[in-house]
């Protein structure tokens, strides 16, 4: 992976690069969130306080975008406000999209697909994001599953979230998940969060209570040489439950609103999202918001204890186990 960096492929920031070298604790970034996620110039003051966020907690923020096509590992102020000004103009993209935007010198905000991909490749191994995408509802019909799913079965990063949106459909995700080999974990509870709400009515598969002890699973992937990743599910404070409960129950109105107007495919989403700002008066953004900046509390905590630990020593397995397991 760190021959992407070292043939030129990734422009990795100074900061970033330096951390990486000193073997001080990182944490990428998706840009998604900058360009589709909320309008300019909202955009672009979150994801300046989500890197303060990340740096209080003692590690280097990485955002990740593709510029003038080439894959960007940590953004300048210039970098973050393009992005952030040029808004959906800047394609979405996810692994399937990577080579074509960066043959055409385009500009690209990564999902979490992508921006995995993007940390692996640099050596970041925490993640944090809002939330994973998964299964659609009808998913076992329309076969409308997020590739971040897959990327998670092959790409070594721990993505910190807030869980899956219960727009999605929370059980098959779960499975699907299995059946890539991710290992799951909930942070402080027994349930997997579903975004907006602690509770999905789903039991997590595992359960850690510490940065510390996640970051030993990190470390303890690392040493078999696992090739899978690992989503850690943070629910969210108990401060915004309140008002995530009334996002939630705007989630399950404009559910219904999409059924009974016969909405399918890739534009349930959208809609959905449209609808649940529209019902809750921009609540869902400002929760939203609260959301990623409490993983980003966490993510930096996790990324700083997995530092401590491979200072210690060698984390990674023999040479005899470092086939892709």
């Amino acid at each position: 992976m760190a021959s992407c960096a070292q043939a030129g492929v990734l422009k990795i920031h100074p900061e970033v690069s330096n951390a990486l070298r000193e073997g001080r604790p990182v944490v990428a970034l998706e840009s998604t969130i900058i360009s589709h996620g909320m309008p300019y110039p909202q955009n672009l003051q979150t994801a300046l306080e989500v890197e303060e966020v990340v740096r209080a907690g003692g590690a280097v923020p990485a955002t990740i975008a593709i510029i003038a096509g080439q894959p960007c590992i940590g953004l300048d102020r210039a970098q973050l406000e393009h992005i952030a000004k040029s808004g959906t103009k800047v394609a979405k993209v996810s692994r399937r999209d990577m080579a074509h935007i960066m043959a055409l010198k385009g500009d690209g905000a990564t999902t979490v697909s992508a921006t995995m991909l993007l940390a692996a490749a640099a050596g970041i191994r925490v993640f944090v994001t809002g939330g994973i995408g998964g299964v659609h509802r009808g998913g076992e019909v329309t076969w409308d599953v997020s590739a971040d799913l897959t990327e998670l079965g092959r790409t070594p990063v721990m993505v910190v979230c807030a869980g899956a949106k219960s727009v999605l459909d929370i059980p098959r995700t779960l499975e699907y998940l299995e059946t890539q080999g991710v290992a799951v974990a909930a942070y402080g509870t027994a349930e997997f969060p579903a975004f907006f709400t602690p509770r999905s009515g789903c039991a997590a598969p595992s359960r850690v209570d510490t940065p510390q002890q996640a970051a030993a699973m990190i470390a303890a992937s690392q040493s078999l040489g696992l090739a899978s990743g690992m989503v850690l599910a943070v629910p969210i404070p108990a401060g915004d439950a309140a008002e995530g409960a009334e996002v939630e129950s705007a989630i399950k109105q404009a559910l219904r609103e999409a059924d009974a107007k016969g909405i399918a495919g890739n534009k349930v989403t959208p809609f959905l999202l449209e609808r649940i700002r529209d019902l809750t008066g921009g609540k869902s953004l400002a929760s939203n918001i609260k959301l990623v900046k409490n993983n980003a509390r966490v993510g930096a905590a996790v990324a700083a204890e997995y530092a401590a630990l491979r200072a210690q020593g060698p984390a990674g397995p023999s040479s005899g186990a470092r086939s892709r397991l």
